[in-house]
């Protein structure tokens, strides 16, 4: 592994003492408020207390306006409606929330989660002709179809309309779609662009509720209170790891609220199989533990199983599927492993797998499901891109990961002669391409990232928010911190640096975790913390001093009132 660089982030004294004194919060976290960008009195509350009453208007959603009209046009003539939603936690929810709301209105609506391995990812001309066989009027895409043109034109040729709801990066050429709701759009002025697939439906959602009331709807139907939705928003927010800002966060504050005060059966089931406490659930709870399961039916059977969860309002039923989800998750993480092993060994034989600050791989044996995930794992511990496809003798497909700013979606895109499909952000992609094309892929992405990037964007960079001595550490501080969850992508958890600490106990727990008293060097006397280190590479070699040390503060949910350094690097 490569040495880790600290960047240290920059305050302002005199305004972070303001905002201590104004806000009535710890130095430390109107430090990070700072940081941030949240530099006066004004801005810094309404982060700490964001309110509803400030989203922006879903209308300055370019199409939007087409969009409700045309739905509500199809509610009204009871036309059959096709949702048509992605496998993953962002897709499912996305699915799940705007079917439900439909429903509300006796809408004529069904719903449809395509196959990972059989089918890919994406909306195709295949799932046209299926819908045009149902006699579907109108399919409405969520968190997929940007790049659905041939979609659009097949559905034409049946006499459907298609609207697209996404959050991906359109191509050069829209889909002539009855709508395009997609905040990245270039000439889309809402300024939403951080919005996950689920949050796009959730505007468009907004948007149908003053839509539907101005046109005598809830007159027929109960007007619903969107709250209701805000836990599926906030599962595929924090699982498609967009920007926790602005609406992001505020919606995903309430939608925390929501869950621990009144989740459907199917998060309270997801929940109780994944050992969460939901009245104590925070976003550490979604993304580590919720969303992997939910991930895992895609992976490892069929994603509609998800969407049958989130609708459920059977307890008993939402139960034995959330408990289901629990085994496909266990499955995946064997699987998963196997393929990490197998890649480890394969660079400790060959280091030069490594040199050209890009990994990319491929085997026939590896399920095709797992390798985003393994990609992650390792593109954090090599600090660089990392592809890993699945192949048979004619194709192969897989994943990418990236790191820091390094932009694979805009590698791929420069390479794209040479691909079938691919799709995806700046940090994870997926691809396909032909086996025999494969050698070329690795020359240009290889040539790219020479071209366009410099040995300073492969390093391992953690930005230190402040540097504490151990005295410091306390409950009131952990506990302060807890004001500026959830955290996330653009709302990182903070990171902190303690100097000259000695181990003064200390004991592995499971298989390579563990777990420590930590006291100044330079005393006897002074304050002991408790300390975990997850995942120690050598457990044999454990040191019983740190000259320096990263790590998080948190409460122990073991132990009340008592404040925990989870390490991130030494």
């Amino acid at each position: 592994m490569k040495n880790t660089q600290f960047a240290y982030a920059t305050i302002d004294p005199d305004g972070t003492r303001l905002l201590s004194q104004e806000l009535g919060c710890h130095p430390v976290t109107a430090g990070l408020i700072w940081s941030r960008g949240f530099t006066t009195v004004e801005s810094a509350r309404f982060f700490l207390n964001p309110d509803l009453g400030h989203l922006t208007d879903p209308f300055a959603m370019k199409d939007m306006q087409k969009a409700v009209e045309r739905i509500h046009t199809a509610v009204v003539n009871k036309e059959k409606i096709l949702i048509f939603g992605d496998f993953d936690a962002d897709g499912v929810t996305a699915t799940a929330l705007i079917h439900e709301f439909l429903s509300l209105v006796d809408a004529n609506v069904t719903w449809y989660i395509p196959h990972r391995i059989k089918e890919g990812y994406g909306i195709t001309p295949v799932h046209a002709q299926m819908a045009a066989n149902q006699a579907i009027d109108l399919i409405i895409t969520v968190d997929c179809g940007i790049s659905g043109t041939d979609v659009v034109a097949a559905a034409a040729k049946e006499d459907m309309d298609v609207i697209i709801t996404d959050h991906h990066e359109p191509g050069p050429d829209l889909p002539p779609a009855a709508a395009v709701v997609n905040p990245k759009q270039a000439d889309c002025q809402s300024g939403l662009s951080f919005l996950a697939g689920v949050g796009v439906v959730f505007f468009l959602v907004m948007a149908l509720r003053k839509f539907f009331r101005e046109q005598g709807v809830w007159k027929i139907f109960p007007e619903p209170d969107l709250i209701r939705f805000l836990d599926l928003f906030v599962v595929g927010t924090i699982g498609d790891m967009v920007p926790l800002i602005q609406e992001n966060r505020v919606l995903c504050m309430a939608g925390i609220k929501q869950m621990q005060k009144n989740a459907r059966p199917g998060i309270q089931a997801l929940a109780r199989a994944a050992r969460i406490d939901i009245k104590q659930l925070d976003s550490d709870d979604i993304s580590f533990k919720m969303v992997p399961r939910i991930n895992a039916a895609g992976r490892m059977s069929h994603a509609r199983i998800c969407v049958s969860l989130f609708t459920s309002r059977e307890t008993a039923d939402a139960q034995k599927t959330a408990f289901l989800l629990d085994e496909l998750n266990v499955r995946r993480q064997t699987i998963e492993r196997e393929i990490i092993n197998d890649i480890e060994n394969r660079i400790l034989q060959d280091p030069a797998l490594l040199k050209d600050r890009l990994l990319i791989l491929w085997d026939q044996k590896w399920n095709p499901s797992v390798l985003g995930i393994a990609a992650s794992k390792l593109s954090k511990k090599y600090v660089c891109p990392v592809l890993l496809l699945s192949c048979n003798q004619e194709v192969a497909m897989g994943s990418g990961r990236s790191i820091n700013n390094i932009n694979i979606h805009q590698a791929l895109t420069e390479n794209a002669h040479l691909l079938e499909k691919f799709g995806g952000h700046a940090m994870a992609s997926g691809l396909t391409l032909s086996l025999d094309r494969l050698p070329d892929l690795v020359s240009g992405l290889k040539s790219h990232l020479k071209t366009n990037y410099t040995h300073a964007d492969f390093s391992k960079i953690l930005t230190i928010d402040a540097e504490l001595k151990l005295e410091e550490i306390c409950f009131d501080l952990a506990l302060d911190l807890d004001r500026i969850r959830p955290f996330g992508m653009a709302n990182p958890e903070p990171l902190f640096l303690a100097r000259r600490l000695k181990v003064i106990s200390s004991h592995i727990i499971g298989r390579s975790h563990r777990k420590m008293l930590l006291q100044n060097a330079d005393t006897d006397t002074g304050p002991v913390v408790e300390a975990f280190h997850f995942n120690v590479p050598d457990i044999q070699q454990a040191p019983v001093f740190y000259d320096r040390l990263a790590f998080r503060l948190k409460i122990s949910k073991f132990k009340p009132c008592t404040p925990q350094m989870i390490v991130e690097d030494v």
